[in-house]
């Protein structure tokens, strides 16, 4: 037993380090944005506007929605891990050139228009990455985990996302503080902190040869003695044969479509999606360093409240993984909805007031704690499980792809939305935080302790 759990915890720890790619490229533009904006701004031939930036700062988001899109179509067609190894090799080419964008046809340092497109293509490039990892991981972890286990080990696909920020944002300050001007950052320091993200990815692409393709796409795939060998190794031999036979039970992907189950069924796929975003916790983390320094701190404050802020956010990512499979998904996300309103109305109320400081940090605080120990983890863990196998690449695809549209919709638009109104803008985020608790209340289904095969006879009942 000690054999087969070494190897699941083994395999689970190879898996989420695609999450920590996730992390690390969706927060890399938080150190970064600064030092590209500025860069930009210096262009000949085109205004680089705050509209512009909000893009520039966003465009990883569109590759995102391209990777979570195709995602299904991709583990389906190539399998789990293949498609991860291709996620690695799109996050190791887009560090290198996000890093060198002038690669063949620019000069270098000299910012064009058509150097800001060739940046963005190979953000996008890495957002595919990003997208393709998000779907994934967690549906790769799902399919090899014990139901019993699986909340936890998906869960820790979030704690590698957020230790993949809190890395991230260490490496950033690092790099910034060891610049020998300011004026470097324009020059030199941005470029330094993409290119960064090329030593995880290689890392990962590396580690994937050594995981196995998972029982249920095995069984998939028509090699059953495969998918046998496997689940003995995770499971042990007296359970892998009935695991087995489950699976066969209900993997029918080729004559079952989409909506076989219901339209309600992908619709609270794309609402948990959905409402994880609109909350506006990615605002919060792809703009940390800004809205520090106009809560008053320095540039190297900024950075280092930016760093304890991904502490925090470890330690209660912590808490929903040692609670999602006691406590159940509904309770945490209930409880971690309440937590964001109350965080978001107080720095409303803050800002409005004029009395940004202290006070503010400590409710950013709340409302990102609320965040890790709720929606970050429980969102993941309920769209890898919450949909049958016969389903479940082409649902979760779509869930995905939802789930970064809203991302790119609620980070591009902050840059405006907080010159309008900060305040107002932390009011719009607070109410749809009281919208996603009363939608898991009347919506969203109990899962703990469900097999994934369980789905099928839970959403065939529920029709």
């Amino acid at each position: 037993m000690k054999t087969s759990t070494l190897y699941l915890y083994c395999i689970t720890a190879v898996t989420v380090i695609g999450g920590l790619l996730f992390g690390y490229d969706t927060a890399v533009i938080s150190g970064a944005e600064q030092g590209l904006e500025t860069f930009f701004r210096s262009a000949g031939g085109f205004e680089y506007t705050k509209a512009w930036h909000g893009i520039t700062a966003s465009s990883a988001l569109i590759g995102c929605v391209l990777g979570g899109a195709i995602s299904g179509i991709s583990a389906s067609f190539f399998g789990r891990r293949n498609s991860l190894r291709l996620a690695a090799l799109l996050f190791f080419l887009s560090a290198l050139g996000s890093y060198y964008p002038e690669f063949l046809f620019f000069e270098y340092g000299k910012p064009s228009a058509g150097l800001l497109v060739a940046f963005n293509l190979y953000r996008i490039l890495g957002g595919i990455g990003v997208g393709m990892a998000s779907a994934i991981c967690p549906m790769y972890i799902a399919e090899v985990a014990p139901a019993h286990m699986r909340g936890r080990l998906v869960s820790c696909n979030q704690f590698a996302i957020i230790f993949g920020m809190l890395v991230v944002y260490f490496v950033n300050y690092l790099i910034r503080n060891h610049l020998p001007t300011a004026e470097a950052m324009v020059t030199v320091g941005w470029r330094r902190m993409f290119v960064s993200e090329a030593y995880p990815a290689a890392l990962f692409g590396i580690l994937l040869f050594f995981v196995p393709k998972t029982p249920r796409y095995l069984v998939l795939s028509g090699c059953p003695a495969a998918a046998l060998n496997v689940l003995e190794r995770i499971n042990g031999k007296l359970q892998a044969a009935a695991i087995l036979e489950e699976i066969k039970a209900t993997v029918k992907e080729k004559s079952e479509k989409l909506l076989t189950y219901g339209a309600g069924l992908i619709l609270i796929g794309i609402l948990l999606s959905v409402f994880q975003q609109a909350v506006g916790i990615n605002v919060v983390l792809y703009y940390a360093p800004r809205i520090f320094e106009k809560m008053g701190a320095s540039g190297d404050v900024s950075m280092v409240q930016t760093v304890v802020m991904g502490v925090v956010n470890i330690l209660f990512t912590v808490v929903a993984i040692l609670t999602v499979d006691r406590f159940g998904r509904k309770p945490l996300l209930i409880i971690g909805s309440v937590g964001m309103m109350t965080g978001m109305v107080a720095l409303s109320i803050l800002s409005f007031m004029d009395a940004i400081g202290l006070a503010a940090l400590i409710f950013i605080i709340i409302y990102t704690a609320s965040f890790m120990m709720s929606w970050g983890p429980v969102c993941w863990v309920l769209i890898s499980e919450i949909f049958p196998n016969t389903i479940r690449g082409k649902a979760v695809a779509i869930a995905v792809a939802a789930q970064w549209i809203a991302n790119f919709l609620v980070s591009s638009t902050f840059p405006s939305l907080s010159e309008w109104s900060i305040g107002g803008t932390y009011l719009i985020y607070a109410a749809f935080a009281l919208l996603s608790a009363l939608f898991v209340w009347k919506a969203v289904p109990e899962t703990k302790g469900k097999t994934l095969e369980d789905m099928s006879r839970l959403w065939k009942k529920n029709r």
